[in-house]
């Protein structure tokens, strides 16, 4: 499970240390405060130590600098300099640590330095997924095979997310844990989800539903099915997902967060972020005293306007909370209104 993530110089951050929950972590603030930044520096983190390869180039297909040049991902400054960005992760009672650092004026990510527990870190793979705004498995026939042979202009997340969801399900009966999410998402996609030559179809009593003509909410949810029935989430691995509220109706969110608190239980580490004050609250009227928490509220400073980062595992305690601070200001102002 990752256990911090250090930045210095990196993308938005001039230098911000997070400490996280091994359950879930909640990363909100406004526009521009590196909440993305953060889940996909994890996320390309996690990826290398399955598929074995290069974190710096990793990095570079995830991030997408222009023409892939890894020091665009250094904080801009006057003159030259250097960033770096440094993850820990927990084996057992050991705790790992990868350090990446890049100079603003080598482009290639050939010339990025690697050190930390490196030997360690990829003996010991960590698997993740990483679900990005924009619904993919609608998009999914052909893709894969484009993306591989074509220098298209998409972040790796892209091509990642439909490579994972293709993977066919485990071999066996679900245990216990898996077939009480399973359950939860199918009631609320009223179905199940197959899969026929890389298209994704809806399947329940009226046939089969192709994904192009399935409400978006509906299809982040079907994906999530997916995951789990196929074994890419289990105890142990990593989901990150920026924005899951994305194209849902609120009344599914209090699934959404059921099934997040579900998966946090099962042994899966998770991290969202978030700018929906219903997915904030819904944590805090599911959450129970056993279930693990972290709240991180990104924010430019009054002082610098750089960003800095708040951490704390109580609802009432998140500072600032610009959400519930433009929440209570309409309803301030409708208030207002009807006077």
């Amino acid at each position: 499970m990752f256990t911090r993530i250090v930045f210095d110089r990196f993308t938005a951050f001039q230098k911000a240390d997070i400490v996280f929950s091994p359950g879930i972590n909640v990363l909100i603030g406004e526009n521009g405060t590196g909440k993305t930044q953060v889940l996909k520096a994890l996320y390309a983190a996690a990826d290398v130590s399955v598929t074995k390869k290069s974190f710096a180039e990793k990095l570079t297909k995830v991030f997408l600098p222009s023409r892939e040049h890894i020091n665009r991902l250094v904080k801009r400054g006057v003159g030259r300099g250097s960033g770096s960005l440094e993850v820990f992760r927990k084996i057992g009672t050991e705790e790992l640590r990868l350090r990446l650092s890049i100079n603003s004026w080598e482009d290639s990510h050939l010339k990025a330095t690697l050190s930390g527990h490196k030997k360690t870190w990829f003996e010991h793979p960590v698997h993740s997924v990483y679900i990005p705004v924009k619904e993919m498995l609608a998009n999914a026939p052909g893709f894969k095979s484009l993306y591989e042979t074509r220098n298209i202009h998409f972040e790796e997340v892209y091509a990642d997310i439909i490579t994972k969801a293709l993977l066919p399900p485990l071999r066996g009966p679900s245990d216990t844990a898996r077939r009480k999410i399973t359950s939860i998402l199918q009631k609320a996609i009223d179905g199940k989800i197959t899969v026929q030559k890389e298209e994704f179809f809806l399947r329940n009593k009226q046939g089969n539903l192709e994904f192009t003509l399935l409400a978006e909410g509906f299809r982040k949810l079907g994906l999530l099915w997916t995951l789990v029935q196929n074994g890419t989430l289990l105890n142990g691995s990593v989901l990150f997902w920026d924005e899951p509220e994305a194209n849902l109706n609120p009344k599914l969110i209090k699934t959404l967060i059921e099934v997040l608190i579900e998966l946090q239980r099962m042994g899966v580490q998770v991290f969202i972020s978030t700018h929906n004050y219903t997915v904030l609250k819904e944590f805090d009227l599911q959450l129970t005293q056993t279930d693990k928490v972290c709240y991180h509220s990104l924010y430019r400073s009054q002082n610098t306007n750089e960003v800095e980062v708040n951490t704390t595992d109580q609802y009432d305690l998140i500072n600032p909370n610009k959400i519930l601070d433009t929440f209570t200001d309409m309803y301030d102002r409708e208030i207002a209104r009807s006077y």
